[in-house]
């Protein structure tokens, strides 16, 4: 097989001046999301399934954390989309939400679960870039964002909207607190703008010092596994051919932490998620051991708009998108465009 490669990058990507308009889209859509999550409670919810494939299963990290924690009416679970049709969950039906997520709105195994859980009975929505895709059209309902570029993650945004809403119309949150929750989410695409500034020199400095590390090991805890994840997978992996894994931040301490060296590469992104004392603990345990090793640490962060008693809310969404702008200084490093790919999109798989 020949792979067509793409030129060299030999500059990294400007930044945005001004917030993405898929986040203020997704913002728009509250009204809409809402009615939608207390029609689903009012029919009798008693699980939510969060299916993806991908970045889109990782897209569902902050929903999942957030209504693991709160909610006591139903019950959550995230699985990638193939497993989620092959298990064939014995609990998914007529009171149940399936909630799908893929930036392209193509992937054939997402298409498959929405139509599968469907079958089965359940109130299916969908997350995607553009509304005229197969995911959003085999879903009940979908919500797109309409652009391509910038700083956030819309989805993650349209996802928080549904959970907060789902708690609220359940009892498990009051009106007060999902205000707080939903005034910290209008803040975030100039917030967001903010931290990737801000952060500017130390990801590049990451990028620099690692990339040529034979492996980097990127770890996380709470949502900000999901965070890890991505940056292993789907973009020094996929999109930089590098080799890298991720672990959740407790469960490297339980086996990976054995092939720590002085030159080990780790990257660990820390939040302010009750699940912190995970990662301090792992911080602790790397700067003994490792001179190679990265902290990108939401605390660092200015976060304007974001009140106080929010910041663990808000932590997650700031510390994705300093983690794609990472991505972005891996590609200047290394001169390997991002959309390079051997197989993906390009053979039978």
């Amino acid at each position: 097989m020949t792979t067509e490669v793409l030129p060299a990058v030999t500059e990294l990507k400007p930044l945005p001046t001004e917030p993405r308009a898929g986040m203020l889209r997704a913002l728009e859509q509250r009204a809409e999301i809402e009615a939608f999550a207390a029609s689903v409670v009012d029919r009798g919810l008693r699980n939510v399934y969060l299916v993806g494939s991908g970045g889109g299963l990782l897209t569902h990290e902050g929903l999942q954390y957030l209504l693991e924690r709160r909610s006591t009416r139903f019950s959550v679970f995230a699985l990638s989309a193939n497993e989620f049709i092959y298990r064939d969950p014995a609990a998914l039906g007529e009171s149940s939400l399936t909630v799908l997520a893929s930036n392209t709105g193509t992937t054939p195994e997402v298409v498959e679960a929405a139509r599968f859980a469907r079958d089965k009975g359940s109130t299916t929505a969908a997350v995607v870039r553009h509304g005229a895709t197969p995911v959003a059209e085999a879903a009940d309902v979908a919500w797109s964002y309409e652009d391509e570029n910038g700083v956030g993650d819309p989805k993650g945004v349209q996802l928080a909207l549904l959970g907060l809403a789902l708690l609220r119309a359940s009892g498990d949150m009051d009106e007060a607190e999902h205000q707080s929750h939903v005034a910290t989410l209008s803040a975030l695409p100039t917030a967001l703008l903010d931290a990737v500034r801000e952060t500017e020199d130390h990801n590049a400095a990451i990028a620099s010092e690692l990339r040529d590390a034979p492996v980097i090991y990127v770890i996380g805890a709470g949502p900000n596994h999901g965070t890890a994840y991505c940056l292993s997978m789907c973009y020094l992996q996929e999109m930089q051919w590098m080799d890298a894994a991720s672990f959740d931040s407790a469960e490297f301490l339980h086996g990976a932490m054995e092939v720590v060296t002085d030159d080990t590469a780790v990257i660990q992104f820390l939040g302010e998620e009750a699940t912190r004392p995970i990662d301090e603990r792992a911080k602790a345990f790397l700067e003994r051991y490792s001179k190679r090793a990265f902290f990108v640490d939401s605390k660092d962060l200015t976060l304007p708009g974001v009140e106080p008693a929010m910041r663990s809310f808000a932590s997650h969404f700031a510390l994705d998108a300093v983690m794609s702008r990472l991505a972005e200084h891996f590609e200047a490093a290394t001169g390997h465009d991002l959309k390079n790919r051997r197989y993906m999109f390009k053979v039978p798989y």
